[in-house]
């Protein structure tokens, strides 16, 4: 059950948003296995003057950034986790991202690490 938080500029109209959010979700259950209806998704649009993001570090060339961030529990192989990075950037791209503009962050924790209802853990 992963949390994506998805930050992206407001230049993104709101069903670019939803297709970009589908696309991660879409490579979450291709990549990772994760089962289709644990969908955990928050969205922040914000305007381009607040989003700092270097223009020219490792691929150079961006524009309008899409910051995923990914929070799971751990224990994926480094291959699975590469497989996911690249899927979610072919989908990105698909819904009319440039690629250098798809920035990824994956953190892992334990199942002691989340509550999902009623303060049990995991």
């Amino acid at each position: 059950m992963p949390l994506v938080r998805l930050t992206l500029s407001t230049r993104y109209e709101p069903d670019r948003r939803a297709q970009i959010a589908d696309g991660i979700h879409r490579a979450l259950v291709d990549a990772l296995g994760c089962p289709e209806g644990n969908r955990f998704q928050v969205v922040f649009a914000v305007a381009p003057e607040d989003e700092r993001f270097d223009r020219d570090f490792m691929t150079g060339g961006r524009e309008d950034v899409v910051c995923v961030e990914i929070t799971l529990v751990s224990g994926r192989p480094a291959e699975h986790k590469a497989a996911l990075f690249r899927v979610i950037a072919a989908n990105l791209v698909a819904a009319g991202v440039r690629e250098q503009d798809v920035f990824v962050v994956l953190t892992e924790n334990g199942r002691e690490d989340w509550s999902v209802g009623r303060g049990e853990t995991l």
